[in-house]
């Protein structure tokens, strides 16, 4: 069991992603996702306050509220490490301290529980001085409603800053980052994050980890995805050199008897300082691709396939 940076916490090797509890799947569905992913081993369930505000009749909240519901019907919050995130919510938005302090009472509401075990800022307000951000989530640490912090979407250069304003001030350092990394979308990550993870003992959680399904095979041709919700998010990746990668991958994962989806979240995992990549599940008949990825070992030449395949993909996609 990977461990979560310099952080006590031992979690499963795939995160489950939180993002579609209370928006594509509904509140009976996501408890049978959160059932069976943890009937499965799974122990690291990722969310946001935001969740899902986009989506029509929603205000955000939304998956914090299924997942408290989960809680409190399983008995299981003791065997789950929880993260959620803040700065997106419509009525919680940036990271002033006063906002940060409401957020995160307001999450811990909606989740049911006395503590978060991860605490993301969930995207960079620039528009508040960055020590005001850290002291703010130093105290809800000293307050024992949150056990460890973290960050994500950051620049390597803010990052930087907050760690050492951190330092500088005997302030909770982060233990985790949460970039967007996956083999079709591999900088700035590689260039910019990797060394500041490898440098601080940060645990590297990447979402878009299947890269909005492109790296789970099903969209083969434009014909796949023309008209679907996703098709602003995959048609970037629709290249020949994208598509070699998922040509790779099906070589692969034919080769272990497994999905396209074991192999691509496999390959993160075997990353240096990746702890668990995020996946989400719609339904049950999604989970098992993501969980096989936990047990999934490729070999060396298997890895260098991937990696000098998808090293082909421009940066851009």
């Amino acid at each position: 069991m990977p461990r979560i940076g310099t952080s006590d916490l031992t979690v499963f090797p795939l995160a489950l992603g939180g993002n579609v509890f209370g928006w594509t799947a509904d509140e009976q569905t996501s408890h049978q996702v959160l059932d069976a992913y943890t009937a499965a081993g799974g122990d690291f369930v990722d969310t946001a306050d935001v969740y899902s505000a986009w989506a029509p009749g929603n205000q955000g909240g939304e998956s914090e509220r299924v997942i408290g519901s989960w809680f409190a019907k399983s008995g299981k919050r003791d065997d789950v490490v929880i993260a959620t995130k803040v700065s997106q919510h419509p009525q919680f938005s940036g990271l002033g301290a006063a906002n940060v302090a409401a957020a995160a009472r307001a999450s811990l509401e909606r989740l049911g529980t006395d503590r978060i075990d991860l605490y993301y800022a969930h995207f960079d307000d620039e528009s508040t001085p960055l020590e005001e951000t850290v002291r703010a989530f130093d105290q809800l640490v000293q307050e024992g409603l949150v056990r460890y912090t973290a960050i994500s979407n950051y620049s390597r250069a803010r990052a930087d800053e907050w760690i050492r304003i951190a330092k500088d001030n005997g302030l909770a350092l982060p233990v985790a980052i949460q970039p967007h990394y996956n083999l079709v979308t591999r900088e700035p990550y590689e260039s910019d994050i990797a060394p500041l993870a490898a440098a601080e003992g940060l645990g590297v959680v990447p979402y878009f980890s299947l890269a909005a399904g492109f790296l789970t095979g099903k969209y083969r041709t434009k014909e796949d995805f023309a008209g679907k919700d996703r098709e602003g998010q995959v048609s970037g990746y629709f290249t020949d050199q994208g598509l070699a990668v998922v040509d790779a991958l099906a070589t692969i994962a034919d080769a272990h008897d497994t999905e396209l989806a074991s192999v691509a979240l496999a390959w993160l995992q075997a990353q240096p300082d990746v702890v668990a990549p995020i996946a989400s599940a719609r339904n049950t008949e999604q989970l098992p691709a993501l969980l096989a990825s936990a047990e999934l070992e490729l070999s060396a030449d298997e890895l260098r396939t991937l990696s000098d395949v998808s090293s082909k993909v421009p940066a851009t996609a």
